[in-house]
């Protein structure tokens, strides 16, 4: 018998106890078809919009329009039983991989998010019309203001924004997706 731990690997043990150990901090799932509560991909489209929830497929009866449905709805593998122990072991070591990267990807963003909502809306217009490539002067025509200022709020921006250059700058308001820049 194929077994993981005390997991029978032929049976929904393997799903069931997989959704009850799920971890908030690294996630995934591992989905049985045969279920009665996971049929047709029911779990995976619950949870289609969990980026970081990679989705382990599993079933008994795997054809290839269902392998196609589960991995168009996201999921990273699909597992037809039996398997062994080492194939499950690398697909859940590989949706962990994945979940914490994508986790950490967020998480950056967020911050990203946070240190530009904690700029002025003066400070924003600035970092909008540096970032598109104009100079300080032109800035500060642009905006009604003294050059001074300008180097002020850039000054201001770039610290608030943790940029250690104008390169780095460019790059988060990319990752930002900002609007392009517009005077005031």
């Amino acid at each position: 018998m194929n077994r993981l731990g005390n997991l029978d690997l032929a049976s929904e043990d393997v799903a069931i106890e997989v959704l009850r150990g799920w971890k908030s901090n690294c996630g995934w799932r591992a989905c049985s078809s045969a279920s009665r509560w996971l049929a047709d991909l029911d779990v995976q489209k619950r949870v289609i919009d969990r980026t970081d929830m990679p989705i382990i497929f599993i079933t008994g009866y795997g054809d290839v329009p269902m392998t196609v449905q589960a991995m168009k709805a996201g999921a990273v593998e699909f597992l037809t039983k039996p398997f062994s122990a080492d194939v499950l072991l690398s697909a859940i070591r590989n949706a962990i991989e994945r979940s914490r990267t994508t986790l950490g990807h967020e998480a950056e963003m967020r911050a990203l998010r946070q240190r530009y909502a904690s700029l002025t809306p003066r400070e924003q217009q600035v970092m909008a019309l540096v970032v598109a490539g104009l100079l300080n002067k032109q800035v500060g025509s642009d905006l009604g203001i003294s050059e001074i200022t300008v180097k002020a709020h850039r000054g201001s921006v770039m610290r608030k924004m943790e940029a250690d250059s104008l390169a780095n700058l460019v790059t988060m308001a990319a990752r930002l997706r900002l609007p392009p820049a517009s005077p005031a």
